[in-house]
């Protein structure tokens, strides 16, 4: 029997700690920008055909190629959505249609808050991850993060935050301004900062520098009235060891336990409470701190991810179909 190990990797964008994780399983890559320059010998030896999500809605003839050519072949063509389910400056309509299509034989996302049907008959929760290859405790020790001399900071936060630039930005901006003053007023030092223009080594830095490290808001979020997909900093943060205070999002409570291994808030009067209480109980943070860390290090990187997915794949070839574990 042949054995299933290729991927067809059609139209770029798999994420490049996925797709590394996928190479380390066994599996052959086969990478190409166009779906017609594809390396499509052996089928038999092919697990399944990824293409990006937007790809669909942008040349929908050619995923339609796609999928023709390899349902003929008992192929699966897979996309994986961390944009769910907002969809910024996406048409409703294109995306209606395209979950009429079916183009799609497995959709992987990391929100299932969609009102859509998931735009396949198969359907994959894959949250975001940890990058271990880049987000890790780069020699520090637990034992080395309880010491209090060490932090720099009491609050921080970097990311995209140029609301006057994105408008999906504008909210991230306004709450971090205002949690600055609130901030400022109470002598919490803090620093708020873009992340262009940071390398690996800085950002963990600040991480391993910093009491409290926030996550507010995600591009995926604009215009809804509900934070869902976690981003992928609710992963990295821990996995450098930092301590994360995150705004209330729906999929935390499938990927973590609030108050054992998550700490979140509910709008700026109540993350000025929760960094005020976290503060004067900063080894209780820290044991925080260490759980998740140790949570995401067993659950949450982007080996369990791949894991998860290729275990997907195996399960369409044998039957199984709707919304997958």
């Amino acid at each position: 029997m042949t054995v299933r190990d290729v991927l067809l990797i059609a139209h770029g964008s798999l994420h490049p700690a996925l797709r590394r994780e996928l190479a380390a399983r066994g599996l052959v890559m086969r990478e190409s920008r166009r779906w017609q320059d594809a390396d499509r010998s052996d089928p038999d030896r092919m697990l399944g055909a990824y293409t990006w999500f937007y790809e669909g809605l942008r040349h929908p003839l050619t995923v339609w190629g796609m999928s023709r050519f390899l349902r003929r072949r008992g192929i699966p063509l897979f996309a994986w959505n961390q944009d769910a389910p907002h969809y910024l400056n996406r048409a409703a309509w294109r995306l209606d249609w395209l979950d009429r299509a079916r183009l799609f034989d497995l959709y992987a996302t990391h929100s299932l808050m969609d009102a859509r049907r998931n735009f396949a008959d198969s359907v994959l929760y894959l949250p975001n991850a940890a990058d271990t290859a880049r987000y890790h405790l780069h020699g520090a020790t637990l034992a080395e993060l309880r010491d209090p001399a060490r932090y720099e900071h009491d609050v921080s936060f970097f990311g995209a935050m140029d609301g006057s630039r994105y408008k999906e930005m504008r909210g991230r901006q306004e709450f971090f301004t205002a949690l600055g003053k609130r901030l400022a007023a109470r002598s919490i030092r803090y620093l708020f900062r873009e992340a262009s223009g940071m390398s690996i080594e800085e950002q963990v830095g600040l991480i391993q520098k910093t009491r409290i490290n926030l996550n507010f808001g995600a591009s995926c979020d604009y215009g809804a009235p509900l934070a869902t997909g976690l981003p992928e900093r609710c992963y990295g943060i821990p996995a450098c060891g930092g301590f994360l205070l995150c705004d209330k999002r729906r999929h935390a409570r499938d990927d973590f336990t609030p108050g054992d291994n998550w700490a979140e808030f509910e709008g700026l009067d109540d993350c000025l409470a929760r960094i005020e209480f976290w503060l004067a109980n900063f080894a209780a943070a820290r044991d925080l701190a260490e759980r998740c860390h140790t949570h995401v290090m067993a659950r949450h990187t982007y080996a369990h991810r791949a894991a998860t997915l290729h275990d997907a794949l195996l399960a369409w070839h044998g039957g199984k179909r709707g919304r997958l574990q």
